[in-house]
This record gives C-alpha cells, structure tokens and sequence, in this order.
C-alpha cells in the first residue's frame, strides 16, 4: 500500500511532513523525537508499547482500555488517560502533545515506576505466587 499512501499524502498536502521508512529494528530513537505517542486500543493486555515510548521520555496518550494502559500511565500520572471510546478527547491530546503543552513525564518517575515491571521482578512474583499456592492447605 505504500504507493497508496504516498498518493495520498500528496493529495493531503503533507508528504513533505510524512516518512514512511519501511522496517525499523528499534523504533525507540523516532520515539525520543515525537511529539507524542498514541495507543488507540480498544483493548490490551500489557501495552509494552507505552513503556517503550516512556522510557525514551515520550509524551503519551491511550484509551483507558480495561487493562494494560491505566497501570503503565500509572493512573495517568506518567500520561494522559482517555475515557475509552472518546474520540474527541483522544484528539485533543494529540493536539496538545503536537503543540507541546503535555510535557515529557521525567525520566526518574518513570524508571522508578516501569521497575515493577522488570523481567525479574515478575519472575519473582510468579515464583512466589507458585510457592504460595504449593504451600498452602488443601483442602
């Protein structure tokens, strides 16, 4: 489809504003460079996504989806938080992110709140779970 969308964009009067770059191995560097991030999922499990784009200091916006996003953005602390289904002030974020009033959620906050997503740290939790369970009278 890229030869669509380059048409398209054309017609849009925006393809000098558009790079499509095709397969990128770590798209972390054009996230340390956006205005924002936007995750526009109905419904998600995790949203590793939304930790990549943190990491990289990314301003970011999501759908408060059942689960995943509302954890991530730390109750919308770290990100801002859109009632499910609202279109309109999903883009009012976007316009905020691209004129550059949703700041960039501070790096220390956010190390310090993805940690408890860390491999190990779930490794653990898992594992502690399983003992739990092993452990306990049956009954």
């Amino acid at each position: 489809m890229r030869a669509a969308l380059e048409a398209q964009a054309r017609a849009l009067g925006v393809a000098d504003d558009v790079a499509m770059p095709g397969f990128v191995p770590d798209v972390r560097p054009y996230m340390a460079r956006a205005a924002g991030f936007v995750l526009s999922s109905r419904n998600e499990g995790f949203g590793l996504v939304l930790a990549e784009a943190l990491s990289v200091g990314c301003p970011v916006a999501s759908f408060d989806c059942p689960s995943g996003p509302r954890e991530l953005l730390d109750d919308g602390h770290l990100g801002t938080l859109v009632a499910p289904g609202d279109v309109a002030g999903l883009a009012a974020a976007m316009r905020a992110m691209v004129a550059g009033t949703i700041p960039r959620p501070p790096a220390a906050a956010v190390a310090a709140h993805l940690r408890q997503f860390d491999p190990a740290v779930i490794g653990e939790e898992y594992v502690a779970l399983v003992h739990g369970i092993w452990s306990s009278p049956r009954t």
